[in-house]
């Protein structure tokens, strides 16, 4: 290396020696020079470096600074480096040798919050670039004055593998060869104030460390053979709003057990053999996940997820995920995932100040910190935030073949002033409470999930009047196919929790439902949020003895499949569990060996059967005319409504009895003339009850009542319901 070049380099040398060098290509790589090119690498520890080309001899290169190797090629064209690290021998291509990875579409396409496959573009993706296998690494900092990726390949060094910036769209990127899947990293940022950063996990890691490790890693690319085309095709069916859905919502760690309790929970393999069959047996049509992104503290259930787009560690690998999935397809089972694009934990290595500024959240606390979870809120009116958790969205349901998104905290995101005080928010640009920017946001990703996903769904966590939240946005609405009805749970759990002789007076709280029940596309949701906290267990809400609370569960239940909506239900709640959900612990699954207890499994698998065997329970879900009440008897307790399916010309009648007295030789009009079959009794022994009933079927007979020309005489069992099937007129 000749003298003339020294005074070049100085100054980057040592920007290089103290982390500060923001452009490494620049300096590092190889440069043409007067006597031809130069090579310099920064390879501290090494004892020697030799450049490596085709029909030449090894070329050494001098140390010219502690690490820093420099000197000329024999010759122009491509090379390797050849580094002895004291007995080991490495041979690589120069990472500095590498152009751009990035193309500038995907740059414009990121910038504008419109690069829908970031997860398969960007973070750390093994590719072959320029002819070489390697991995490229490229991550959004635009703020920062250096970033470097740093792993065991480079013994955590910030200084070995500082990256190029692409501007104006504030990426970093580099190509390290010959490094392949299942390494560790993560990044070194220095801030935009010059300071040194703690080390930074990938937002768009697709493969982490098993917590509490905190390092990304390099995941393989998706090389899945699926084998659910014919589930596929027919999801569109499936999923429609006339179709009968049926979720059963579970916390993968704490579904069950493995027996080794080394293991703190099924693998996804695991998940597959005894999770899918299960639900497939019960009857659901769908298994709902708490959310499965990689989260650092188990005890948020993933409601606190740090990267968008990794399956957690704690069950396997993303291909075991395929897998699961693939499984439950097999089984006619859909998958659904609770997903969190509102807000994230503030644990320093994940997205909080990621470049030394406030890039994913929002700069000012009455926007961007929630005060009930002490979580960061994403920055929505930011393209790249919106593309970002857009993207993450569709990877899941592209890549995995996930069925459908429950969005949580969708409330949250809609009101500026969401569970703040006067003077701790600040209004939209029109002075009012609305969020303009998730708004639009939520618009958006549901438009480009029903573009890109055919049949798959979004549900809507939203718990307030928010109109249209299940609405076309083409007619206004936020473009979600269903919306949980929290109204709906909070209402008749408040009824079902008093004492029977006091209902009377509350008789509101299970009708009231019905008043706006048409309003939206409903998901009627019995979820984990009902059984934490203190709240208790389901079981537990129910008011008197042993029995009477058993008979109340069985009426609820009934009553919640045949009511117009999509059913949803906790994991746990099928068996009467007595005791509140512990994420640490298993479902009791040992009380089935109680009648009670399976009496009550066996009645949620009769209830699922029955749901989506009768087209008058789900067919007509948003349709007013698939339902009518028949009385509301405060008094008696009783309450009885018929549904009816389109095109069908009789229909279900429901009869409920919210009271421990038998109810003989009750009157009921009937809407059809005929015979009428016992299709369900609550009361039946096989569920745990007295048998008290129709004895399987009952006639209409002349007689007016509830404003029909014929009635029935019915037996309606204590704390018990019945669903009647019109069977055609007596011959």
């Amino acid at each position: 290396m000749s003298r003339e070049d020294l005074p070049l380099t100085h100054a980057l040398t040592s920007a290089l020696m103290e982390g500060r060098l923001t452009d490494p290509f620049v300096f590092l790589g190889p440069h043409q020079s007067d006597g031809g090119t130069v090579v310099r690498t920064f390879q501290p520890g090494a004892a020697s470096v030799s450049t490596l080309q085709e029909g030449s001899a090894p070329s050494p290169l001098e140390e010219v600074a502690p690490g820093l190797f420099a000197g000329r090629l024999a010759a122009e064209g491509p090379y390797r480096l050849s580094i002895d690290w004291g007995g080991a021998t490495q041979e690589t291509e120069d990472p500095y040798a590498f152009g751009p990875m990035l193309g500038e579409l995907d740059l414009h396409l990121f910038m504008e919050g419109a690069h829908w496959e970031l997860g398969q573009r960007m973070g750390a993706q093994p590719q072959t670039f320029e002819g070489v296998e390697g991995v490229g690494f490229s991550v959004w900092a635009p703020n920062a004055r250096r970033v470097s990726v740093v792993g065991d390949f480079n013994s955590w060094d910030g200084r070995r593998h500082p990256m190029r910036l692409r501007h104006p769209a504030g990426v970093w990127e580099l190509f390290v060869p010959r490094l392949s899947a299942g390494e560790r990293y993560k990044y070194e940022l220095v801030g935009a104030q010059g300071d040194l950063l703690p080390l930074k996990a990938d937002p768009l890691a697709r493969q982490t460390e098993l917590p509490p490790g905190q390092a990304s890693i390099v995941a393989p690319r998706p090389a899945f053979a699926w084998t659910d085309s014919d589930w596929m095709a027919d999801r569109p069916r499936r999923q429609k709003s006339d179709a009968p859905i049926s979720i059963y919502e579970a916390h993968a760690a704490s579904w069950l057990r493995p027996d080794d309790s080394q293991t703190p929970n099924l693998d996804w393999d695991g998940l597959a053999e005894r999770l899918a069959p299960y639900v497939a047996d019960m009857g659901f049509t769908h298994v709902e996940l708490l959310p499965i992104m990689e989260h650092p503290f188990g005890g948020s259930w993933g409601y606190q997820p740090l990267s968008q787009f990794a399956p957690s560690a704690r069950y396997g690998s993303p291909e075991g995920l395929a897998r699961f999935v693939d499984a439950c397809h097999r089984l006619g089972v859909g998958v659904i995932l609770d997903w969190v694009p509102a807000h994230f934990p503030t644990d320093t290595y994940g997205l909080a100040d990621f470049d030394g500024t406030q890039l994913y959240e929002h700069a000012d606390p009455r926007e961007g910190f929630h005060q009930d979870w002490n979580t960061l809120i994403f920055n929505l009116g930011r393209r790249e935030v919106q593309g970002f958790l857009i993207a993450s969205a569709l990877y899941w349901l592209e890549t995995f073949h996930i069925d459908g998104l429950r969005v949580d905290a969708v409330a949250s995101m809609l009101y500026r002033d969401y569970s703040r005080q006067p003077g701790q928010w600040v209004p939209n640009v029109h002075g009012g409470r609305e969020n303009l920017e998730s708004i639009a946001f939520l618009r958006r990703l549901n438009e480009t999930v029903a573009s890109r996903c055919p049949g798959a769904v979004t549900i809507a966590e939203e718990s307030t009047a928010w109109p249209g939240v299940s609405s076309p946005v083409a007619q206004g609405g936020l473009g979600f196919n269903f919306k949980w009805n929290m109204g709906w749970m909070h209402d008749t759990l408040s009824y079902m929790e008093r004492d029977p002789v006091y209902r009377s007076w509350h008789q509101n709280e299970l009708t009231f439902g019905l008043l706006y029940a048409f309003t939206e596309r409903f998901v009627l949701p019995i979820s984990h949020d009902e059984v934490v906290h203190g709240k208790g267990s389901l079981l537990g809400k129910m008011p008197g003895d042993r029995w009477r609370q058993f008979a109340n569960l069985r009426a609820y239940f009934a009553f919640m499949w045949v009511h117009p909506g999509k059913k949803l239900l906790f994991m746990g709640c099928e068996l009467a569990q007595p005791s509140e959900w512990n994420h640490d612990s298993a479902i009791p699954w040992d009380l089935l060996q109680q009648p009670d207890h399976a009496g009550m499994q066996m009645l949620v698998r009769d209830l699922n059967a029955i749901y989506g065997r009768e087209p008058a329970l789900h067919q007509s879900d948003a349709d007013p005319e698939g339902f009518a009440w028949i009385c509301t008897d405060a008094e008696a307790g009783v309450f009885a409504f018929r549904r009816q399916a389109s095109g069908e010309a009789h229909p279900l009648i429901f009869a409920v009895n919210m009271t421990p007295e038998p109810r003989r030789d009750y009157r009921l009009g009937a809407p059809s003339p005929g015979r009428w079959r016992e299709v369900l009794n609550t009361d039946a022994s096989r569920y745990g009850g007295g048998n008290i009933g129709n004895g399987g079927e009952v006639h209409s007979e002349p007689g007016s009542a509830h404003g029909f020309a014929d009635s029935l005489n019915l037996t309606l069992p204590p704390l018990g319901a019945v669903l009647l099937r019109h069977q055609g007129t007596a011959a």
